[in-house]
């Protein structure tokens, strides 16, 4: 019984770093509701199967704090094959199209996957925040995991777990999708200004000054 206990808070600490993708031992001691200690107990037992790996991670000021994540091996503990599948579809496309058509793609999957939404925000006349609320609803069912905050006349969008990460980390044009659907379903110019791809905690996009700037056209 002991063992099946361990195996399932195990499973648990996989679980959560599938969800955040980089946790420290406190945000996993947190979210499997055990003590540190034991955490990392289960953590050095994942990194002995090569499940799990650890790096340095900048945080604020101070010393760097280790933070944990699931290597390929650890990935494919979860059904997540059809990421090998759609690697070696980008790569086949990217071999034999010109860069410029490979983002063309993407931001059209973007649109055709947002036009509809975009269009009901534009007939029926929705706030800025309402937009934003159906921004959250629409990445929620792609799988995303965000929040947003008003400060001053800008509204900053936090993408808390993404489900492209894996991908993107070969083929960072995926990230296009979610910018595009973003900036039109708000038909607002969007800013990136963190990425998750460059070493961020958190990819976060801002909407500035939107009392002084011209809404972009809706895509054909």
């Amino acid at each position: 019984m002991q063992d099946n206990l361990a195996k399932s808070t195990r499973q648990k600490v996989l679980q959560t770093l599938l969800k955040k993708h980089r946790c420290s031992i406190v945000e996993l001691a947190d979210a499997v509701d055990i003590n540190p200690i034991s955490v990392r107990h289960h953590i050095s037992k994942l990194q002995a199967e090569g499940l799990v790996a650890s790096e340095e991670e900048k945080h604020g000021v101070g010393r760097p704090r280790q933070v944990f994540f699931l290597t390929e091996a650890g990935l494919e503990e979860f059904p997540t094959r059809y990421l090998r599948l759609t690697i070696r579809l980008l790569e086949q496309l990217k071999e034999n199209l010109p860069q410029s058509m490979v983002d063309q793609l993407f931001s059209q999957m973007a649109a055709d996957l947002v036009q509809e939404y975009a269009h009901t925000a534009k007939q029926e006349d929705m706030s800025i925040e309402e937009r934003l609320e159906l921004v959250n609803d629409l990445l929620q069912d792609e799988g995303f995991d965000l929040e947003w905050e008003k400060r001053d006349n800008q509204y900053f969008i936090r993408e808390i777990s993404c489900p492209y990460l894996h991908v993107g980390q070969t083929h960072p044009e995926v990230c296009v999708i979610d910018q595009t659907l973003i900036s039109t379903v708000l038909d607002l110019p969007t800013e990136k200004v963190k990425c998750i791809l460059d070493g961020d905690n958190q990819c976060t996009y801002v909407v500035p000054d939107i009392q002084k700037i011209t809404p972009v056209e809706e895509p054909s």
